[in-house]
């Protein structure tokens, strides 16, 4: 892993593919980390470059500045952070489950952003997205909680129950990417208290709503890659089209994790896409 740092602390990251190919940078989700794409990445085109920061969400091994801000606009900056420190342009930007990193051409930071790749998401109202968000919120109240939660979306029995993280994964998820996302904020208090930061953030649905639409002033192209998962609505994925006049593709037999539950796919969809930017460029 390389580091780099940025206002709110030191991110670590994955930098694989091509050094001089276009840049594409994929997100994560809460309580997750890069290894939620581990399925996919092998599957890319080799012509580009594959950026992967792991964002302070619990899935981190270096925990933030202790007066870093980590509420719902601070994370955003975070992201928009990571694009300055390494000095990236034209950026591929690929998006799931946590949505904060559409809200980057509301606040003015998406010069960076070619093109956006949105995966099934929090949008709109949707924060936190359905049983499972609210689930989630009410398990990162402190420390303890946090290590609870960890600690039974570990076992992979009561992870697969439907309102487990059922709803999230339609299969299995691999136990050593699950282990890779919980194991060291299980060791690590100071971790767990940065995803409480963010879980602490003060919600309101008509911002969140208003921010989400100002996707309609980005100027790249979208792909939204949605699956019908029970989280995050189709109404959802139509929307974002809408606003941005995207492609709106499906991947079929999957939930919100769409990289885990169909990783061929969702590669080829993402590439696909990415090889159409190539022919642009």
């Amino acid at each position: 892993m390389k580091s780099v740092d940025v206002t709110a602390g030191t991110l670590e990251y994955r930098d694989e593919g091509d050094p001089t190919g276009p840049p594409v940078v994929l997100l994560h989700g809460l309580l997750m980390n890069d290894s939620q794409w581990d399925l996919v990445l092998p599957l890319l085109p080799a012509g580009n470059r594959y950026l992967l920061p792991v964002l302070p969400f619990g899935g981190h091994r270096v925990p933030m500045r202790d007066d870093a801000d980590l509420s719902m606009p601070g994370m955003v900056n975070v992201v928009a952070d990571f694009l300055d420190a390494l000095d990236l342009s034209d950026v591929d930007l690929v998006v799931t489950d946590w949505g904060g990193p559409l809200f980057l051409t509301d606040i003015g930071r998406d010069k960076r952003v070619g093109r956006m790749i949105i995966c099934p998401s929090e949008a709109f109202e949707n924060f936190p997205p359905g049983l499972p968000g609210k689930v989630t919120w009410v398990a990162t109240r402190s420390p303890l909680t946090v290590s609870i939660a960890m600690r039974m979306l570990a076992v992979g029995w009561l992870r697969r129950r439907y309102l487990v993280f059922g709803m999230m994964a339609k299969k299995p998820v691999p136990q050593p990417i699950v282990d890779h996302w919980f194991g060291n904020a299980l060791q690590h208090t100071s971790l767990r208290r940065d995803v409480i930061r963010y879980a602490r953030s003060r919600l309101v649905k008509s911002e969140l709503v208003r921010a989400t639409e100002s996707l309609a002033r980005f100027d790249g192209d979208v792909l939204v890659l949605w699956s019908h998962n029970p989280v995050m609505p189709d109404r959802h994925a139509r929307r974002l089209a809408d606003l941005t006049n995207a492609t709106l593709r499906y991947v079929d037999d999957a939930h919100v994790l769409i990289m885990l539950d169909q990783p061929e796919q969702t590669a080829r969809e993402i590439s696909a896409f990415l090889s159409r930017a190539s022919l642009e460029r």
